[in-house]
């Protein structure tokens, strides 16, 4: 090996020493809050009567809660199930984990912050109105989300990427372009090659006088960056916050809430999102589970407004106690063509608690008249979104599902596969892209198409800060679906009669898997 390699294997394993000792840390401070619980339960023994009066008043407090809660029948029965089985842990972990995160001081704040952004949004009644004459039966879903606080915009140019590599390429010659400022917000930020390529683009920028605010979450990259990483960028003119970091909030156990949001926006002009993450893999510039497949949409036009508030709303959020940024200070200034591209982005999480990225994903199956694809990393679902997608696959749809053929974690993978059963008996085609590790979160029907940074399971829609862009264009309808196509071909029609013939084991600890699945 060169001297160069050593020296950048030797650089690789600092980074990661230094997210490991700061993961064990705080795994260590997670680990005696539950070793006192455990000492709880042993100690109450000596008090059986009262041990269980306690447990019993506890239930019961934890059903009515769940009873009133809004989120998922399965969401609810599984967090019972988990009370019942451990008496003591299961109610803290219910009370640590398991609750809407909407309340507390940290998600108040969190929620006025984001709240605030909402009042520079640009809304025309006159966009709906031609939305709703073009795309009827789609309208129901834009209006839903409009009420939420996301506006449809038209007037807008897009470009879908089917791989990571290529969204990069796009972003490295838009982000050289950039005249006034440039936001970035990665759910995961690896140093390495993709990384040093947009580094060197960045502080080129700098020195221009372009503003650049660089966010990410901190559990995403704890393990993948040194331990003076945002220092050194701070030092370099480029502004950093970090979302969440993990060793702040370790006796609320809040830093269970993550942001897994993925944005680029240049001058408000051109924005980014999809799956990819800053991290070589998602380049296909290192083999991680195969070929890595993900998936991107270029904006450029009035939605990327709507990206740049989005990020803004998680830069405030991630330092509570900092000023609001002033947004009409970012406003684009350019003049879009004139179309009827129309786009809608939307973003959602635990401290908004609105259900917004479920919902959408709901109504798409709904709205769907010839055709849902999916494309999705796991496939962790309640019985209304499972119900949805069988209803439609058994009212003539043709609803099909792309998953990974090489997974990245090997218990999610099981988990997955269990949600296969009854779906294929309702006539859902699923798929397995055999290459390697499918990363992309798209649902598509033949009128709207969603990309963004959506996982079909209970973290998305329950734990994590998401966002996405609902995109109703014909060209870029063509381009997804193409890609869908092009998947299609290269993947493994999983059908019932193999599903049933999966290994006994996996028939085994899938029930149990399942037991935890809105843990996963």
């Amino acid at each position: 090996m060169s001297a160069q390699g050593r020296k950048q294997n030797g650089w690789i394993w600092k980074v990661r020493v230094s997210g490991i000792l700061r993961a064990f840390i705080v795994a260590v401070l997670v680990l005696l809050q539950f070793l006192f619980i455990l000492y709880l339960s042993v100690w109450l023994r000596e008090t059986t009567v009262y041990y269980y009066t306690l447990v019993t008043i506890a239930s019961y407090f934890v059903i009515i809660s769940l009873v009133n809660d809004s989120r998922s029948v399965s969401y609810k029965v599984s967090w019972i199930s988990i009370v019942l089985l451990l008496p003591v842990s299961g109610h803290v972990m219910y009370v640590l984990w398991g609750r809407t995160s909407s309340e507390g001081k940290i998600s108040a704040e969190i929620r006025r912050r984001i709240s605030y952004g909402y009042d520079f949004c640009t809304y025309a009644e006159e966009t709906m109105q031609r939305f709703e004459q073009q795309y009827r039966n789609q309208s129901r879903i834009a209006k839903y989300l409009q009420s939420k606080h996301f506006p449809l915009y038209k007037n807008n140019q897009l470009r879908y990427y089917g791989m990571g590599e290529d969204a990069f390429e796009a972003i490295f010659e838009d982000l050289r372009q950039a005249k006034r400022y440039i936001f970035l917000n990665f759910y995961i930020v690896a140093e390495g090659r993709l990384w040093e390529r947009t580094h060197e683009i960045l502080k080129k920028k700098v020195a221009d006088g372009v503003e650049v605010r660089f966010l990410y979450d901190d559990f995403g990259s704890m393990f993948r960056t040194s331990k003076y990483f945002p220092d050194h960028l701070a030092e370099e003119g480029i502004q950093v916050r970090i979302f969440n970091p993990i060793h702040k909030y370790t006796s609320q156990l809040y830093m269970n809430y993550r942001s897994h949001q993925k944005l680029v926006v240049i001058d408000g002009e051109v924005a980014y999102t999809g799956g990819i993450n800053l991290a070589d893999e998602y380049a296909n510039l290192i083999t991680r589970f195969g070929t890595w497949k993900d998936s991107a949409v270029r904006v450029r036009g009035e939605a990327a407004w709507g990206f740049a508030v989005c990020f803004l709303q998680m830069w405030d959020a991630s330092e509570p106690k900092a000023a609001f940024s002033k947004y009409e200070a970012y406003r684009p200034s350019a003049i879009f063509a004139e179309n009827d591209c129309f786009c809608q982005v939307f973003a959602d999480g635990p401290a908004i608690r609105d259900n917004s990225v479920e919902n959408v994903y709901h109504q798409m199956a709904n709205t769907a008249h010839k055709l849902l694809y999916i494309a999705t990393p796991y496939l962790i679902i309640d019985e209304k979104l499972r119900d949805a997608l069988c209803f439609a696959a058994r009212s003539g749809i043709d609803v099909r599902i792309i998953t990974p053929g090489i997974p990245d974690k090997k218990m999610v993978k099981i988990l997955t596969n269990y949600n296969y059963g009854s779906l294929l008996q309702s006539g859902v085609r699923i798929y397995e892209y055999t290459p390697g590790f499918l990363h992309s979160k798209i649902i598509m029907n033949e009128k709207s198409a969603v990309v963004g940074t959506i996982n079909m399971d209970y973290r998305s829609f329950y734990l994590h800060y998401e966002d996405a862009v609902m995109v109703s264009a014909p060209d870029f309808l063509d381009a997804v679906r193409a890609d869908f196509e092009e998947t299609f071909a290269k993947s493994l029609e999983i059908t019932y009669q193999q599903w049933k013939k999966r290994p006994l084991s996996w028939k085994i600890v899938q029930p149990l898997l399942n037991l935890g699945a809105t843990l996963m």
